[in-house]
């Protein structure tokens, strides 16, 4: 079975977090044993930022690691498991809001594909890049 990294290369539409993750140094982490769950915000999720947002995250490794970690739980949980309480600590500090009724939401974001088995753990697609606070 493929890492979490190794899925998200494989599907192709994952391409600005992939650039992120190195540009935050988070990979060695994501390629851990984990277990983590990942909400993996898709291409269209970074480009439906403000114009110039990336690139100043990305010009700001702290930052964008930050809001990268607001995307993952210590743990693997798949939506069953995430809808049974209203919210989850990341790994940033801050808790992700849980919608508990359909659609199956993270914060602000819509979960598009759910479940997805890894090595080290479970990726949830998202359509919008959350944000802690």
């Amino acid at each position: 079975m493929a890492t979490i990294l190794e899925t998200a290369a494989g599907a192709g539409v994952f391409t600005t977090l992939l650039a992120a993750v190195d540009a935050a140094g988070l990979r060695g982490a994501l390629e851990g044993a984990g277990p983590f769950t990942v909400f993996a915000p898709v291409d269209d999720a970074f480009a439906a930022l403000p114009p110039g947002t990336v690139q100043t995250l990305v010009d700001n490794p702290p930052q964008l690691a930050r809001i990268l970690k607001y995307h993952v739980l210590a743990g693997a949980y798949t939506r069953e498991a995430l809808v049974a309480q209203a919210e989850w600590p990341s790994l940033e500090g801050a808790p992700i809001p849980i919608r508990r009724s359909e659609p199956f939401e993270v914060k602000n974001a819509t979960v598009v594909t759910a479940d997805i088995a890894c090595d080290n753990g479970i990726v949830h697609v998202i359509d919008r890049v959350i944000l802690p606070g």
